[in-house]
């Protein structure tokens, strides 16, 4: 623009002092023949023209001109020489070590080399090598010396054996380097290499020198030639710059500087060619000058040149700001349609005639096209942040959702969204029509479209069924003349268009080739209609939603696979027990399902045992590691063992898995599992509790007040290696709650545990005399995260006692004469008890049982009956032999007993405590099983054949 104005400054000045720019011309021969005939002042009227000389600045100008390269000539090429003669010597420098490299590293590696190291007189055997090596390649020295730096071979013999001086630790140690030292021939490269034994030790040390004598002397051989061929250069550049400076002047055939540069500046070139309108004006303010560029945006009159600004009939601050004779810089004004940017610059600043040099441009185009710029970034943008929001969840009804919330109002005034059902159930799509109204979502609170849940079909010929018969993207630009859409409901189509909407977009949602549902976007009458350029932008935004909610899909069908095993695989119902009241709760991750499982196990005796586990990781893979897990538990507890033996053969069920799974190579292994397992005595009011890894239980006692007890830690399941689990004896009141839950609870990723207890311990206290299924409600309503991370599994037990008055217990001396009284004792409670009908064979098992104690066991031998849904029946001495029942020969006189309380009990086993065995029996209270064997009396009779009798 600078150069522009002073251009049309130059222009201005000789407009004023009445002398023409010059045209461009070839020769100045037709110029001098018109002077001739026109008798023009600079030449003689009719006399012969003759040669014009070139003027004398011209000459001074060439000279000046020519000096000038010359001395960048010399200066470039002597440079150049310098820069030849350096790069020589580096590159010399740079040969020296990388041939001392060389010849070192393969003296080093040479066959034998090590070995003469080690041998008892390596100088004998590596100095003639070296010497050899040394004259073959013309080094100054190959030195061999040992790592701790006593020279081995040397060119003077005199310096054998004496240790080297200068670095050469680092290349004992195996690490080679390369460097330039001062050597008593001067400055040399020296390379320094170790030398290794088959085994990775180094035996030595090679030592390569070259002096850089050496390598000046190949420069010096060198430097003859780089020296010529810049005398050359130099030579052929003069001559070059004394050729070109005489075809210069013989070319402008005399012409100087200043005719020169008028005729660069001929304003065909300035004037006329440029896209930018060009307007002189003198100080009086009449328009000397107009390009054609000018004339154009202006509409200026053919003959406006030479008249006042005032007269053109200009728009008023166009005329103003051109008859003001200020400077102007970018100031945009309007021109008719036209929107333009003026430039004044004036004229005298430096010297010249007065006026001004204004430059105009349109902008008209550049506003229109800023304006497409600017829609191109807002829909970049709007996919942008399609990008970000768009499958935050792998949720498929809130992916619809997140579309229709993007595209809300940037690009459409209301959004629908249709999906097929079994995508909305996370099963495999359909090619079916029949969708579901998902999501609508615009700029009014009630808009007339089908509600959301309804089913819609679409009809033929309606853009939505062109969209998804086609597989694109359906444009009907003003739907109040598109007669097909209003076939489908016309009352609602006639809401529609009374809503105002005006404009519709339906695009078929798919993935991977499938349809999985229909977007429809819609504007009102508030904005201006879809356009076809808004149909790659549509589809973008479905496309991107498509694979968000496939996505979200595959994950609803794979969680819901999860959920549903890991359901099948909980308990279905409560088992029949009186010891507890229990209610449980188990709610699985949105994330994905975990290894969460509980359990309540009826257990010999009227006891029952509490179990709350997890296992590390989610997904089917620990679903069906819990299923293995419970189903452990279960076979463990039919074995009526402790708890603390329970975890430690579930530990080495898990490690055994785990060992398994590595060694089929499968990466997601168990890694560990934990395990609360609790034994409750309704008859003594004992709680007996292990852990292997898992939270203790949380205690409410009658009067409300709630305790976490301390229960021995002990390593998660598969990870004990081997270390015993201690147990815990709790004895709470009659009426107290125990709570077990799972550490998803109580510890989120935006909590801690001791927030989670904290939570938990507020929901169960003060109110002791609610029920475990109300307790549960109020723990999962008051502790569980908003959305958490991870299975939840609670069980609530309100603990009972048995009434003193159905146990009833009896101490046998170790002698059988005291078996009588027991029968008979037995005998007189069952009485009490109401229970005559199974008297006979209670006391009959009964009195086996203690038989087999006096004959068998130890001493104290205990006796002790319970009444509960069953009549428990319990005989415990101090021996832990277990005895095994049997078929008995006909020779034998015993061997029968143990048969006998098999076949008349409906369930009996053996207890083992710490102080010895409890063997137990349970038949119904009344009778009321039907025996295996038929009538008492003909099972009696089975003990013995004919013969026999």
């Amino acid at each position: 623009m600078a150069g522009l104005l002073e251009r049309c400054r130059i222009l201005m000045s000789s407009v004023h002092t009445g002398r023409r720019p010059l045209r461009h011309r070839a020769d100045p021969e037709p110029e001098r023949e018109r002077r001739a005939r026109t008798g023009d002042a600079h030449g003689p009227p009719h006399g012969p023209a003759e040669p014009r000389r070139p003027a004398p600045g011209l000459r001074s100008f060439a000279a000046q001109a020519f000096a000038v390269q010359m001395v960048m000539l010399l200066v470039l090429i002597v440079a150049a020489g310098a820069v030849l003669v350096l790069e020589t010597r580096n590159n010399s420098l740079a040969d020296a070590r990388h041939r001392t490299r060389s010849v070192a590293e393969s003296f080093a590696s040479a066959p034998g080399t090590a070995q003469a190291l080690d041998s008892r007189d390596p100088t004998a055997i590596l100095q003639p090598r070296a010497e050899e090596t040394r004259k073959r390649t013309g080094v100054a020295f190959v030195v061999v010396y040992r790592p701790d730096g006593i020279r081995l071979t040397h060119p003077d013999p005199a310096l054998i054996g004496k240790h080297v001086i200068g670095p050469y630790k680092q290349a004992a140690e195996g690490r080679p380097f390369t460097e330039v030292i001062t050597a008593s021939h001067g400055p040399a490269v020296d390379s320094i290499v170790p030398v290794f034994r088959p085994d990775g030790s180094v035996a030595g040390v090679v030592d390569v020198a070259i002096t850089l004598g050496t390598v000046n002397t190949t420069v010096e051989r060198q430097l003859p030639v780089l020296l010529g061929g810049v005398g050359g250069a130099l030579v052929l550049a003069t001559c070059g710059s004394a050729w070109a400076s005489r075809r210069l002047r013989r070319q402008t055939h005399g012409l100087g500087h200043v005719e020169l540069t008028r005729m660069y500046e001929h304003h065909d070139a300035v004037l006329h060619s440029v896209r930018e309108g060009v307007l002189v004006l003198s100080g009086e303010g009449r328009l000397l000058l107009a390009n054609d560029e000018a004339r154009r945006l202006l509409d200026l009159p053919a003959d406006a040149e030479g008249r006042r600004i005032a007269d053109l009939g200009l728009e008023p601050r166009v005329a103003g700001l051109l008859s003001s004779g200020r400077v102007a810089s970018d100031e945009v004004l309007l021109a008719g349609d036209r929107l333009l940017i003026v430039n004044t610059r004036l004229t005298d600043l430096a010297g010249g005639p007065a006026g001004s040099v204004t430059t105009l441009r349109d902008t008209t185009e550049v506003r229109a096209l800023s304006g497409r710029v600017e829609e191109a970034q807002e829909r970049l943008r709007l996919l942008y942040d399609a990008g970000v929001r768009l499958g935050t969840t792998l949720d498929v009804v809130r992916t619809a959702e997140e579309l229709a919330e993007v595209a809300v109002p940037r690009f459409a005034d209301l959004v629908t969204v249709e999906l097929l059902d079994p995508v909305l159930r996370g099963d495999e799509p359909t090619d079916t029509a029949d969708m579901r109204r998902t999501v609508i979502l615009g700029d009014s609170l009630d808009p007339p479209v089908f509600p959301v849940g309804g089913r819609i079909t679409w009809m033929p010929g309606t853009p939505m069924a062109a969209a998804l018969e086609t597989g694109h993207a359906v444009l009907e630009a003003d739907l109040g003349t598109a007669r097909d859409w209003r076939v489908q409901n016309p009352e609602t189509a006639a809401r529609i268009l009374d809503h105002g909407i005006r404009s519709l977009i339906a695009v078929p949602m798919r993935a991977r080739g499938v349809l999985l549902g229909l977007a429809d976007f819609w504007r009102t009458d508030r904005r201006s209609p879809f356009e076809d350029d808004d149909l790659s932008l549509a589809e973008e935004l479905v496309a991107r939603a498509a694979v968000s909610v496939d996505n979200a899909r595959r994950y609803t069908h794979a969680h819901g696979v999860a959920v549903s095993l890991q359901r099948s695989l909980l308990p279905r119902g409560r088992p029949e027990q009186d010891a507890m009241e229990v209610a449980h709760r188990y709610l699985p991750a949105q994330a994905g399902v975990g290894g969460d499982w509980f359990d309540v196990i009826p257990l010999p005796g009227a006891r029952v045992a509490l179990v709350v586990g997890d296992v590390v990781g989610h997904g089917l893979h620990a679903a069906a590691t819990m299923g293995r897990l419970r189903t452990a538990v279960l076979n463990f507890s039919a074995l009526d063992l402790p708890p603390d033996e329970i975890l430690v053969h579930l530990d080495e069920l898990v490690t055994r898995i785990d060992q398994d799974r590595a060694a089929e190579a499968e990466t997601d292994t168990v890694t560990g599992a934990t395990c609360l397992y609790a034994i409750y005595d309704p008859a003594g009011g004992r709680c007996t509790v292990a852990s292997a890894g898992h939270p203790g239980p949380a205690l409410v006692r009658p009067d409300g007040a709630v305790l976490f007890p301390e229960v021995p830690a002990s390593p998660p399941l598969g990870l004990a290696a081997g270390l015993p689990v201690e147990t815990a004896e709790l004895d709470p009141a009659e009426g107290s709650l125990l709570v077990l839950y799972t550490d998803g609870l109580v510890e989120d990723r935006d909590r801690d545990i001791g927030t989670g207890l904290a939570l938990l311990r507020d929901a169960l206290a003060g109110r002791p005399d609610r029920s475990p299924e109300e307790t549960c409600r109020a723990v999962i309503d008051a502790v569980l995260p908003p959305r958490p991370s991870d299975d939840v599994a609670l069980l609530v037990a309100r603990t009972r006692l048995l009434d003193p008055a159905d146990v009833v217990e009896w101490d046998v001396p170790r002698d059988t004469a005291s078996v009588a009284p027991v029968r008979a004792a037995c005998a007189r409670q069952l009485d009490a008890w109401g229970l005559e009908e199974v008297g006979f064979e209670t006391e009959l098992m009964l009195s086996e049982l203690v038989t087999n104690a006096i004959r068998y066991g130890s001493e104290p031998i205990h006796v002790r009956l319970l009444r509960d849904r069953d009549l428990i029946c319990e005989v415990s001495d101090g021996s832990s032999t277990s005895p095994h029942p049997r078929r008995a020969a006909l020779t034998d006189e015993g061997g029968r007993g143990l048969f006998l309380v098999a076949q008349l009990a409906r369930r009996w086993g053996t207890r083992y405590t710490p102080h010895g065995k409890v063997i137990w029996t349970e038949q119904p209270l009344h009778g009321g099983a039907a025996r295996p064997g038929g009538d008492l009396g003909d099972l009696l009779l089975d003990q013995w054949d004919d013969e026999a009798l």
